[in-house]
């Protein structure tokens, strides 16, 4: 454990440079083997102070929403932008800051197209499409299950796609390797080819994990490569959010109490894990954390193994158990793995907890405060 985190007495998550570095040179590698454009989906990781970082690599975004398309207006070259449902009072701004704007059915392209293009005439229109076919497991992530309200059927395309209809976007993945991209990509042909004539690009979307350790790159762009042969006129995209961010830096905690009911112990953090790690409950998954072993159960009282509590008032505000070296105590650092990527842009201040501040552990190995939070902080939603 790095001196530099034991010494952190509030809670914070910590981005490493060299990490994110290392992520975003494998993306951009790929980016330019397999001959498509890679851009970062904000719905993951939208950690603005970082992204003179990113335009050494990287020159667009996906947003999906007005507060996402104007922080990527600021900062990056193009916006990619896709909405389930856009509205009377924000499609004006929205389609004037974006460079591509993906409508989530037939009706609402009919509703806001026109006005979208007298707004900015340079404007490039898709249509998010459903191949009906996802291999995610966990219903909350799959966004084709059945009955969801992502993207057109090919059912519901006319045999001639409006005009000005350049593209069609396709999401269908969560931290997927390449072999089930391989595997979607067939259902997707299946169902949509017969319209690839007539649009100029396709957005695979995102979830495709390529920075994880065990992803094969190979066969990614070998999938890629062939559908360019199969299609060489269509220009592909795709917006991963967790790739980018994927292990480039952890969330630092503190134990405040450690308290004991029918022979559970738990230690209490000053963090919470529905405030600022809302993912564990909901997937639901166990972060890695470091110097600790996962176990499944508490088989025996060993005096090293504890659940992990959330300082929160809800019940349900912990996870466990974990087997450390030795006992913890007051004051013990705890160091959550992996917790940059959609936990950044998820976090909540339910119960007025204390936001863990954000920080950049840079190539030199200085530690960088990039925003630090405050009682004001809760009270200004509100105001």
């Amino acid at each position: 454990m790095k001196d530099i985190y034991t010494s952190l007495t509030k809670p914070c998550y910590v981005v490493e440079e060299r990490l994110l570095r290392r992520n975003l040179q494998l993306i951009s590698s790929v980016a330019k083997r397999a001959d498509i454009e890679i851009i970062l989906a904000f719905k993951a990781f939208a950690l603005w102070k970082t992204f003179p970082i990113f335009l050494d690599y990287i020159d667009s975004s996906t947003a999906s929403s007005l507060g996402e398309a104007m922080l990527s207006h600021e900062y990056f070259r193009h916006t990619h932008t896709y909405s389930p449902a856009y509205t009377d009072y924000e499609i004006d701004q929205m389609a004037a800051v974006s460079s591509h704007l993906t409508f989530n059915s037939m009706s609402q392209y009919e509703c806001y197209s026109e006005r979208a293009r007298g707004v900015n005439p340079d404007i490039s229109f898709g249509i998010r499409v459903n191949p009906e076919y996802s291999e995610v497991e966990t219903e909350l992530y799959n966004p084709c299950a059945r009955g969801s309200r992502f993207g057109v059927l090919d059912s519901q395309l006319p045999d001639q796609l409006p005009s000005d209809i350049d593209g069609f976007h396709c999401h269908c993945h969560c931290e997927s390797g390449a072999d089930v991209f391989s595997r979607t990509l067939v259902h997707i042909e299946k169902h949509f080819s017969k319209w690839f004539g007539q649009i100029k690009w396709i957005n695979f979307g995102g979830g495709h994990l390529m920075t994880r350790s065990d992803y094969d790159i190979d066969l990614l762009i070998a999938t890629l490569n062939d559908f360019h042969v199969r299609y060489p006129h269509l220009k592909l995209i795709m917006e991963p959010g967790s790739a980018f961010a994927w292990q480039t830096g952890v969330l630092v905690s503190k134990v405040v109490d450690i308290v004991e009911n029918g022979g559970i112990k738990t230690a209490i953090l000053n963090v919470s894990f529905t405030c600022h790690m809302p993912d564990c409950l909901e997937m639901p998954y166990f972060p890695v954390v470091r110097g600790a072993e996962h176990v499944g159960s508490l088989t025996e009282d060993d005096g090293k193994t504890y659940r992990l509590g959330g300082c929160s008032c809800l019940s349900g505000d912990y996870l466990g158990y974990w087997k450390f070296d030795k006992p913890l105590n007051v004051g013990d650092t705890i160091v959550f793995e992996d917790m940059i990527h959609y936990t950044t842009v998820k976090t909540n201040m339910f119960n007025g907890i204390s936001h863990p501040s954000v920080a950049m552990l840079t190539a030199d190995d200085r530690l960088v405060m990039l925003r630090e939070y405050g009682s004001e902080d809760y009270k200004s939603r509100m105001d």
